[in-house]
């Protein structure tokens, strides 16, 4: 065989086309004939469909009349005797490469016994795999050849007990050697440097009684950091920042008052949402407190993320404490929802998808570039059979492993509408009461709008909440531009927006088109992780405003938040006026700027026992959670009131509560004023400008009540 020169590049572009770039420095980029041989010298003619000019190369699209085993290796030799290898190019995005190459086994990864361990690896475009195992404590590397079965998995079966052993695989493809971790790899070392063989039996822990949970609407979501949440000098957490810290009892913050877990017991919250805890960049395990991160910067779907432990370099350390964190918040009646974020990889490059199979995980624009909806630098390919069948492992795989009781999809409009119901339809086959809900904004990346799953592709994804951008915008304002004000901050000309969001955001009549079909599809929100904190918005676009109409404004917002119908959403420390100091995408800022301040909330106690209130009188009340749409449309009324004021009843709704009728009344109005009721007669006000709950706060009787500036009234008629 002569020595492959390279001065021309090929690539399989599908099963039987093969692209040739040869340039214009080399014979003026001009061929009359290839030939495509193999190591066997096995010889095929091709045959050359097109030619044209491009950027310094001439491009042929041949074909060949042959089947072609991909991952075995092909030369092309030209006419002048200079010779290339075959790469493997865009077949690999092809549907005749999914459909010959997908794996239906749930066995990728390693399957541990205490007497042997098997690996399985898909990498269909390698011409050769090798393990690379590791003993750590006799400090010693062991290589081992893996064998290639059917549908592109590699696989070796090791005896012995490798529980502790470190791995990686080395992978040839288009003879390139890559180094990569195993994108399975349920345990790993310190900064990912490796996999890690562990007995899961061994962390396993009985899952937790949890309260009725019936319809997604009877959820009551608050998001938070996992470091946030105790990193703070006043939180009177002793592991701060830590698994271990989100679940330590009895904690005192400032003034002796409640903070962590017993604090979130007493808000009455039905799920903590926490930010990614899947291993991610950004931060060294290391010396994790000397940088911070989100921690939407995945690198393994499968593994807990080490900075968050105790002891980031024993790789069970991350796997217990997390599980003890997940127990431990499920004991005291809290379900836990996991952010994930299936949409990207942290660097295309360096990740374990790229260098296994390259190529084949993200999507590429018609120039063969990788696209970049997500803003990072790659968009993950979903739709794909074996990325499908990833993301659906990996999510299956945190439910019965962990007890995971929800997920929220970070940029779900990456991902593809078959994939999300597909996940939905795995998830209900395991707990149906599991909530999955994302970010359905509308993103460029290249697949079609139909296939998106994204809000206004909503009637296709049943059972899956969405992030309401609309309810998000009209009570506090536009996320892109800080000095637009909605309702609560005092904007008058956003009533019909205002109604509908706080009827589930579904159509209320003939004619009119809702933004949902059900009210499980919303999830109502003012502030979150993401943009200025409500509390900043204000100190910005209502500047003007003394600080005591400003809370009032956030206590306005908050309340609609959970009164509305739908699945409310609050941000940690928005019931006590969170500040990040102005900061708007704190993704990377220090403690300093995203901890929960518990010496605010200490300051602010008013505020939380208002929110403590509503919490409850949402829990009491089936009617302010009315489960379908069919429900709010016989239910709930809008009456038509003075300009700023929006007042409506929930009729009939003895079923669902201790009261038959209520009316809720809210005002952005800046001056006190008298609203009609529904009916003359008598009443009990719950809720008022300065108290919320189920209790009566004082009787009334009459048709009209005084409400008081930016406040809600709430009272239902005895």
């Amino acid at each position: 065989m002569a020595e492959i020169s390279r001065v021309f590049e090929a690539y399989l572009d599908e099963l039987n086309v093969i692209t040739i770039l040869v340039p214009l420095s080399y014979q003026k980029g001009l061929a009359t004939s290839f030939t495509l041989y193999d190591n066997r010298q096995h010889s095929w003619e091709l045959e050359i469909k097109q030619c044209i000019e491009i950027e310094g190369y001439k491009k042929y699209q041949c074909s060949v009349n042959a089947f072609l085993d991909i991952g075995n290796s092909y030369f092309i030799r030209d006419e002048f005797q200079s010779e290339t290898d075959l790469q493997i190019g865009a077949v690999i995005r092809t549907k005749e490469f999914d459909d010959a190459f997908y794996y239906e086994g749930e066995d990728l990864g390693v399957t541990y016994t205490s007497t042997s361990s098997q690996f399985k690896l898909w990498a269909p475009t390698a011409s050769d795999v090798m393990l690379i195992l590791f003993h750590k404590q006799r400090n010693r590397e062991e290589i081992h050849q893996l064998q290639r079965e059917n549908n592109g998995v590699w696989t070796i079966t090791l005896p012995g007990d490798l529980d502790g052993f470190y791995y990686k695989y080395n992978v040839c493809v288009n003879l390139v050697w890559r180094e990569a971790v195993d994108p399975y790899a349920v345990a790993l070392s310190m900064n990912s440097k490796y996999g890690v063989i562990v007995d899961l039996h061994k962390t396993r822990m009985p899952k937790s009684v949890l309260p009725h949970f019936q319809h997604m609407t009877d959820a009551i979501i608050y998001e938070t950091h996992i470091r946030d949440f105790s990193i703070h000098p006043k939180s009177g957490v002793h592991h701060k920042g830590t698994y271990l810290g989100l679940i330590e009892t009895g904690t005192r913050g400032y003034a002796q008052t409640t903070t962590g877990l017993d604090y979130l017991q007493e808000l009455g919250v039905t799920h903590v949402e926490l930010l990614p805890f899947n291993d991610f960049g950004g931060v060294d395990e290391q010396y994790p407190f000397e940088s911070y991160n989100w921690g939407y910067n995945p690198l393994f779907f499968n593994a807990p993320e080490g900075s968050y432990a105790t002891n980031p370099g024993d790789p069970y350390s991350r796997i217990i404490e997390l599980k003890q964190a997940i127990h431990m918040l499920n004991q005291h009646g809290i379900r836990v929802i996991m952010d994930v974020v299936y949409n990207h990889v942290y660097i295309r490059e360096d990740s374990s998808f790229e260098r296994i199979v390259p190529g084949y995980y993200f999507r590429h624009d018609e120039h063969g570039m990788p696209s970049n909806g997500t803003g990072v630098g790659n968009d993950i390919a979903s739709e794909r059979k074996m990325v499908r069948k990833f993301i659906l492992d990996s999510i299956t795989f945190w439910i019965k492993e962990y007890g995971i009781d929800g997920m929220r999809f970070d940029l779900m409009g990456i991902l593809d509408i078959d994939t999300m119901n597909a996940i939905r339809r795995a998830v209900d086959e395991i707990d149906p009461t599991i909530i999955l809900f994302g970010e359905g904004w509308d993103l460029n990346t290249p697949l079609p709008f139909d296939k998106k799953a994204v809000i206004k592709n909503a009637g296709a994804l049943q059972g899956i909440g969405q992030f309401n951008d609309r309810f998000r915008d009209v009570v506090k304002g536009s996320t892109f531009n800080l000095y637009d004000r909605g309702y609560a901050l005092g904007n008058m000309h956003k009533e019909n927006e205002i109604k509908q969001s706080i009827a589930g955001s579904i159509s209320l009549g003939k004619g009119e088109k809702g933004l949902f079909y059900e009210p499980s599809q919303t999830i109502n929100y003012v502030e979150s992780h993401d943009n200025h904190t409500m509390w900043d918005k204000m100190s910005e676009c209502n500047s003007n405003e003394s600080v005591d109409i400003r809370k009032k404004r956030q206590r306005l917002a908050t309340t609609l938040v959970l009164l509305s119908q739908g699945i409310p959403f609050i941000h940690s420390g928005q019931e006590f006026y969170r500040t990040k100091q102005g900061i708007e995408n704190s993704y990377k800022s220090p403690d300093t700027i995203n901890w929960v301040d518990w010496q605010r909330k200490a300051e602010h106690l008013d505020e939380v026992e208002y929110v403590k209130g509503l919490i409850t009188l949402r829990k009491t009340h089936g009617g302010f959670r009315l489960p379908t749409a069919a429900y709010i449309r016989k239910h709930l009324t809008f009456h038509k009131r003075q300009e700023g004021v929006i007042c409506y009843s929930l009729n009939e709704v003895k079923h669902f509560g201790p009261w038959n009728h209520l009316v809720v009344i809210h005002s952005n109005l800046l001056e006190e004023t008298i609203v009609d009721l529904p009916s003359n007669g008598k009443w009990e006000v719950i809720c008022d400008e300065n108290h919320a709950g189920i209790k009566s706060l004082y009787p009334f009787s009459g048709a009209k009540i005084h409400v008081s500036p930016i406040s809600t009234i709430v009272l239902y008629e005895n």
